[in-house]
C-alpha cells in the first residue's frame, strides 16, 4: 500500500467515525483508554492523600511531616538502592541529614502511625471474614552492632546467620491483605548485653519476649484498635500452648502449624505424637482438595482431620472443637500438621482455606522488601529500626489498598478475560511519575551529590585511617 492509499484509507475511517483522531494513529478506544487512566491516576493520588492525611497527626512538626511523605514517595520511587542517601537525592534535597534526623531525633510517634495506618487498610479490606496470620522474617546483617543482630536461624536466609529478626501480622481477606504490624526480636543474648543495649539505644522497658510473646502481643494491639478476625493462622514457631490459649481468650479460632513431634491427646485419653495420630487416619477418610493456582497450575493435596482434646481451654470458657488436621502431598507423600480449633464444628474446606491463606504473609514480606525496600534500611539503633519499618509499611499499606480497591472496580468492569488481576508490582509501575513523582535527576544536582559522596567517602577513610593507626599503637 502506498502512502497516499495509507492516507486515504486512514481519512475514510476517520470519516466514517466522525472525527479526524486517525490521521494521528489515535483510535477511540485509545482515547477512551487514557481517560480511564487519567480517572484512576486521580483517584490513586486521592487514596494516598487520605493515608498521609490520616498520620499528619502524629508530626508535631511540619517540617517531619513533610520529611515522612518524602521518603514514602522515596520507597515508592524506582532507585538503584533505598536508604536515606538514595531517597534524599531522588526528593531534591541537599544532603541525607533531614531523613536521618526524621529516623532519630525527630519527634513523632512511629507506632501510632503504623496504628491508624493499620486500622485504615482494614476499613477498606474487611469483607466480615478476616484472618490474622503471624510470622516472622529476617535481614540479613554485616555487622552485629544493629539492634537484634546476632548469628542465628532463619527460613527466610535459609539457615544461621546474622541477622535481625522480625515478628509480623498480617490482616487478609477474600478483598486483599497487608503487614500491619511487627516487633523486632532481641535474642536473649542481645537483651543480657549491655554494651549492646547501649550501643542499640535498646529502651531500658525492653527486655527478651520469645517469638509467640511477641506475636501474641502484635495481636493484642490490634484487637485493641479495633481490628477483628475469625481466624488466626501461623506457623510452627507460634503452634505452642501459650500462646494458642491467648488466642482463644481474644475471642478467635486458630489454624496453627505444629511439628510431627507435637503430643497431643486423643478422645479416647491416648497420648501420641501428630505424626503418629495420623498414621491412625484410614485411607477413605482423605480428601483431595483443590487448594490454590499458581503458575504452574492448580494446587491439588490430599487432607484429612482427627478430633483430639484440648489443651489450651482458658478458665472459664467452654472446650469447643479441637481437631489435628492433616495435608499430604499427593506425589511425594510429605505430610504437613495444623493443630485447629473453632467454637463450633466447621467444615473441612474452612480449616483448609485458612491453613492455604496463611502463606498470604510471606507474599507480604517478599513483596514488601521489593516494593518498598522494607530490608534496605541500613539502621542500626532501635528507634531507627522501627520507624524505618514504620515507614516502609506506610507505603506497602497504600500499595495493598490501591491494589484491592483497583481489583474490586476490575471485577464489576468488562475486563478483559485475557488479563491477570492486577499486581502490586504492575500497579507500582504505573504509579511511578504519575502519583509518584520523577526523581530529580538534573545535571546540577548529581553533580552536587557526587561531590557529596566522594567528600563523605573521604571523610569516613580518613577516620577508619586514624583508628587502625591509634588501635595498632596501643599495646
Amino acid at each position: 500500500m502506498t502512502v497516499g492509499l495509507l492516507v486515504q484509507f486512514r481519512r475514510t475511517i476517520a470519516q466514517g467515525c466522525g472525527c479526524r483522531d486517525h490521521d494521528g494513529f489515535v483510535g477511540h478506544d485509545q482515547d477512551a483508554a487514557v481517560a480511564a487512566a487519567t480517572v484512576a491516576d486521580d483517584a490513586r493520588s486521592a487514596l494516598l492523600a487520605d493515608l498521609v492525611g490520616r498520620v499528619a497527626g502524629c508530626f508535631p512538626r511540619r517540617e517531619t511531616r513533610q520529611s515522612c511523605g518524602q521518603m514514602v514517595s522515596g520507597l515508592l520511587m524506582e532507585l538503584e538502592d533505598y536508604n536515606c542517601w538514595t531517597i534524599a537525592e531522588a526528593a531534591g534535597h541537599r544532603g541525607p541529614h533531614r531523613l536521618q534526623h526524621l529516623l532519630s531525633r525527630a519527634v513523632w510517634d512511629e507506632q501510632q502511625v503504623l496504628d491508624i495506618a493499620s486500622a485504615w487498610a482494614v476499613s477498606h479490606l474487611d469483607d466480615g471474614d478476616g484472618v490474622l496470620i503471624v510470622d516472622e522474617t529476617a535481614d540479613e546483617k554485616s555487622s552485629a552492632d544493629a539492634a537484634g543482630a546476632v548469628r542465628q536461624y532463619s527460613g527466610t536466609v535459609g539457615g544461621i546467620a546474622l541477622c535481625q529478626v522480625a515478628v509480623t501480622l498480617t490482616y487478609a481477606t477474600g478483598r486483599g491483605h497487608a503487614l500491619i504490624g511487627r516487633a523486632l526480636y532481641l535474642p536473649e543474648a542481645c537483651a543480657a548485653d549491655e554494651e549492646h543495649r547501649e550501643l542499640a539505644g535498646v529502651p531500658e522497658e525492653v527486655m527478651f519476649a520469645s517469638k509467640p510473646q511477641l506475636a501474641g502481643a502484635l495481636l493484642e494491639r490490634a484487637q485493641s484498635l479495633g481490628i477483628r478476625a475469625a481466624f488466626v493462622a501461623g506457623d510452627e514457631v507460634y503452634g505452642g500452648r501459650e500462646l494458642r490459649r491467648g488466642i482463644r481468650q481474644r475471642g478467635m479460632a486458630y489454624v496453627m502449624a505444629v511439628r510431627a513431634n507435637h503430643v497431643l491427646t486423643l478422645g479416647s485419653g491416648r497420648r501420641v505424637t501428630a505424626a503418629g495420630a495420623v498414621s491412625m487416619i484410614p485411607g477413605h477418610a482423605w480428601h483431595r482438595m483443590r487448594t490454590g493456582s499458581g503458575t504452574k497450575g492448580t494446587r491439588h493435596y490430599d487432607w484429612a482431620m482427627l478430633e483430639v482434646t484440648s489443651d489450651d481451654t482458658p478458665g472459664g470458657h467452654r472446650d469447643g472443637h479441637s481437631v489435628l488436621l492433616a495435608r499430604r502431598h499427593r506425589y511425594t507423600g510429605k505430610l504437613s500438621y495444623y493443630r485447629c480449633w473453632t467454637p463450633e464444628p466447621v467444615p473441612l474446606s474452612l480449616l483448609i482455606a485458612i491453613a492455604v491463606i496463611r502463606w498470604r504473609i510471606e507474599e507480604d514480606h517478599q513483596l514488601a522488601k521489593q516494593s518498598t525496600g522494607l530490608d534496605a534500611g541500613q539502621v542500626i539503633r532501635w528507634k531507627s529500626w522501627h520507624r524505618w519499618t514504620a515507614i516502609c509499611l506506610l507505603a506497602y499499606i497504600y500499595l495493598a489498598v490501591a491494589v484491592a480497591v483497583q481489583r474490586q472496580q476490575d471485577a464489576g468492569s468488562d475486563l478483559d478475560a485475557g488479563l491477570i488481576p492486577i499486581t502490586i508490582p504492575e500497579l507500582l509501575r504505573l504509579l511511578r511519575d504519575t502519583v509518584i513523582p520523577p526523581p530529580r535527576r538534573d545535571r546540577a544536582h548529581r553533580l552536587h551529590w557526587s561531590a557529596w559522596r566522594r567528600h563523605h567517602q573521604h571523610r569516613a577513610r580518613q577516620a577508619h585511617r586514624r583508628w587502625n593507626a591509634y588501635a595498632g599503637a596501643t599495646p
